[in-house]
Formats: C-alpha cells, sequence, structure tokens
C-alpha cells in the first residue's frame, strides 16, 4: 500500500519570506542565512520494520547530551564510573551528542547490572537532573487530581519529543472515569533505537512509572505495545506490580537487539 511506503512527514520552520522592495528603490542585499533557523522534526513514525528519520536541532541534542552525561557516570558495571583527566579535556559539549549516543550510554548503564540496579540507576540520574527539594514542590502543585494528570499529558506531548518521538494525548478511563490524561506515543524511539525490550522495561517504563509515582505521588502506568512500538500512558493510574505486568513476559527482539537471546521465551534482563 502507498501509505506503507511512504516516508515520515516532517514538520519545519523556516525563516520569514524577504519583504517585497518598494518601487524605486534598490533590492536589498539577500542576508547569509545563519545554520539553525530551520529547524525540522518528525511527526509521523516509520512503519514497523523501517527506521524513523530525525533532524534534530541544538535543544533537542542538548537534552541529549544532558541525560547521557549524567548517565555515563554508571555506564560501566558495579558502581559509578570515575572520569580521568585525560577524559575530561576530550568531553563533548551537550549540543555535539546525538541520539545513538545517547542509547549507547543507556546499553552501557545495564552492563554488570541486575534489573533492580538498572532501575535504581535511572531513578538517581532523573533525582540528579532536578533542584534539591523538587519532588516536593511537584507535590504541592500537581496533587493527584483530574487537572493535574491532564496537565501533565499535555505537557509530556511536546516536551518528550525529543525522548520518544511523535505522540498525541487521548482520553482515556481512569478509576471510571473518562479523562484526558493519555499520551499516545506513536512509535516509541528510544525502543526503536534500542530493540531492547529489557531497556524499554528496566531503562524507562518502570523508573519512569516508579518516580512519577512515589517520588512526584502522581501515578502513571505505561503500556508499551511490541508489536508496534507504540506506548500508552496513563497519568493517574496505578502501575500494576512487575509481576503481573505483561511487560515482564515479553521476549526478545531477536532480529533488532544485539543483545538478544532468541531462545529464551522470556528477555533474560526481565529476570
Amino acid at each position: 500500500m502507498a501509505a506503507a511506503t511512504a516516508r515520515p512527514m516532517e514538520l519545519c520552520f523556516a525563516s520569514r519570506a524577504a519583504t517585497p522592495t518598494p518601487a524605486g528603490m534598490a533590492p536589498a542585499r539577500p542576508k547569509k542565512r545563519r545554520a539553525g533557523t530551520v529547524r525540522c522534526a518528525a511527526t509521523a513514525p516509520a512503519p514497523m520494520g523501517e527506521k524513523t528519520e530525525y533532524r534534530d536541532g541544538p535543544l533537542e541534542r542538548a537534552f541529549m547530551g544532558l541525560f547521557a552525561r549524567k548517565m555515563e557516570k554508571y555506564a560501566t558495571g558495579g558502581g559509578k564510573r570515575k572520569q580521568q583527566p585525560a577524559e575530561k579535556e576530550k568531553e563533548k559539549a551537550v549540543w555535539e551528542w546525538d541520539y545513538e549516543n545517547f542509547v549507547d550510554v543507556s546499553r552501557r548503564v545495564m552492563v554488570g547490572r541486575t534489573r533492580a540496579q538498572q532501575q535504581e540507576a535511572v531513578r538517581e540520574v532523573l533525582l540528579s537532573m532536578l533542584p534539591p527539594g523538587a519532588p516536593e514542590q511537584f507535590r504541592k502543585l500537581f496533587p493527584p487530581t483530574r487537572w493535574a494528570c491532564e496537565f501533565n499529558a499535555a505537557l509530556t506531548v511536546p516536551f518528550f519529543h525529543w525522548l520518544v518521538g511523535p505522540s498525541e494525548v487521548i482520553e482515556v478511563e481512569v478509576n471510571g472515569v473518562k479523562q484526558k490524561s493519555g499520551v499516545l506515543i506513536k512509535k516509541c524511539r528510544y525502543l526503536e533505537n534500542s530493540g531492547c525490550v529489557g531497556m524499554c522495561v528496566n531503562m524507562c517504563k518502570i523508573p519512569t512509572q516508579d518516580f512519577f509515582t512515589n517520588e512526584f505521588g502522581l501515578p502513571l502506568t505505561m503500556n508499551p505495545n511490541f508489536e508496534d512500538m507504540s506506548c500508552e500512558m496513563i497519568y493517574g493510574q496505578v502501575p500494576p506490580p512487575l509481576e503481573e505486568d505483561p511487560a515482564s513476559k515479553q521476549p526478545c527482539y531477536p532480529n533488532l537487539c544485539s543483545m538478544s537471546t532468541p531462545s529464551a521465551p522470556v528477555c533474560p534482563k526481565l529476570q
């Protein structure tokens, strides 16, 4: 079908068109456009089996760099890595990172760690990104009300586009009440680039659920769909125990994950 082979759409914000020159006046010399005046971002994911093309701007790369730098401290098995002086000289600026670097750091955080240790490392990274007392302030500003859930869902779409890709707010049912506190991630960029079920669950789903539910006091459940790599986030819904979560019984992607164990019925990183 034509829709299945179409390239992912892109949304571009270009600089303004030139102002018309009044009659009798010489046209002004066109100014050289600076790099970065056009920013493009994928607005629709590629079909399953194909990789979505993103064109990240300096701001998106800065977010990747900030997170990757924090995670780099845990990127060797068994504890924090002490950076040597020679490494400090070669340290990249935050805007010099790309998404592949970010995913690679995440993958190295998994090395030598149990499932619980991986999740704890992500929790510490998230806490380190916040100013002191931020969780307490969040609890005061956003008690677990319908408004708070819907507000955070609305914020998720623009603020986490760089991390998960295109998403949209959807209506969900929480405790028998319909509300727009759901976010549908159309094809998770993190899962698409890593191809790893264990990274999805241990480095994203469980730590994010736990952080919002226990640190911020705002329940959050994430339901990844491993068939099409989409994911549903439901603010206001308490997540189930891991042993009751279908994501904990998911096998590897044998053709996508470099660390996969195709013969295992469940991804070994989930055990």
